[in-house]
């Protein structure tokens, strides 16, 4: 089996990467990315592409022989709020150029695009079910929403078994806070825990739907495992999260590293950002996702505890 995943250098993609090279059924996993690579294990199967899907004949390379696609690159959320050129040619563009490499290819590969909540926008109801209809208020989430269509009509022409899987916001993240406009909902934890202050440009009251790195990393593979006639023709999937307001996020950290730690977070109102997260939805039926056998956080501080578990874990294997 030869699998390739489209920002595959970055968080998401690393992780799933290194969960996929467990299967002794991959031969070939290409890890396309325009960022350099992150430091990877040696894997004879694994093979590093440099890709600008933007530029002529990347996408091709990218889908050449693959029997399963992940497509995660993406321009986030507050980068295409800021850059809508951008924003367009990599979440749309990109997307359409992918897709017609796997057309072309003629293998109809399984393709997993990673969508998002932000497809959905005010006015809100009170859950999101699956016939909710989408309404994004921001062009990060217009450019998913684009994708999800392309995908589905892709699939539906039978050029592709495509699957799109909607994540929740991941938390907790590591490194430092990016692009996105919900890099904060990280940043709150992951800063206090190492020292520093953290600003929340949103008020204690906003309520987030939110999965853990490793639930989005299950789902991912789960997504891919999973037959054409289990997905039936609805194809897109709003994954399991939770439901958590940013005082409970605040709260949580209190019991799991100490009131100290906690009151290194300050609220200090970002109006863009708050624009953008505020237009999420928060709430969700994800019925169908679970009986489909999707996997779905339980209580908000295992996310804080499984953080702290991978960095020591990341530590150590650095210190060996």
């Amino acid at each position: 089996m030869q699998i390739a995943i489209t920002g595959g250098c970055g968080f998401l993609g690393h992780r799933l990467a290194r969960a996929l090279l467990a299967d002794p059924r991959v031969e070939r996993l290409v890890l396309a990315d325009v960022a350099p690579a992150r430091p990877f294990p040696e894997d004879a199967r694994v093979a590093l592409l440099r890709a600008d899907l933007s530029q002529a004949g990347m996408a091709e390379s990218v889908a050449e022989g693959a029997d399963v696609i992940f497509h995660l690159a993406a321009v986030l959320s507050g980068q295409a709020e800021a850059d809508f050129d951008l924003g367009m040619s990599v979440n749309v563009d990109a997307t359409r150029r992918l897709l017609e490499a796997a057309r072309a290819g003629g293998r109809r590969p399984r393709f997993v695009f990673a969508s998002s909540l932000a497809v959905f926008g005010p006015p809100l109801p009170p859950v999101i079910t699956d016939d909710t209809a989408v309404h994004p208020h921001s062009s990060y989430g217009a450019g998913k929403a684009v994708g999800e269509l392309l995908v589905a009509d892709y699939s539906r022409r039978g050029y592709v078994d495509g699957r799109v899987v909607r994540l929740p916001t991941i938390c907790v993240r590591p490194g430092r806070p990016n692009a996105a406009a919900s890099s904060f909902v990280s940043g709150i934890i992951r800063e206090p825990l190492h020292g520093e202050s953290a600003v929340c440009p949103a008020g204690p009251d906003l309520e987030l739907w939110l999965s853990s790195p490793r639930a989005a990393i299950r789902n991912l593979e789960h997504a891919a495992s999973l037959s054409g006639e289990a997905l039936g023709p609805n194809r897109i999937i709003n994954l399991p999260g939770i439901t958590v307001t940013v005082a409970e996020i605040v709260a949580s950290l209190g019991r799991v590293a100490g009131p100290e730690v906690a009151a290194r977070v300050v609220f200090r109102e970002d109006p863009v950002a708050r624009r953008i997260v505020s237009s999420w939805p928060a709430r969700f039926d994800v019925k169908r996702a679970l009986e489909l056998g999707f996997s779905q956080d339980r209580e908000f501080e295992a996310l804080i505890r499984e953080f702290l578990e991978d960095e020591a874990a990341e530590k150590a294997g650095r210190a060996s």
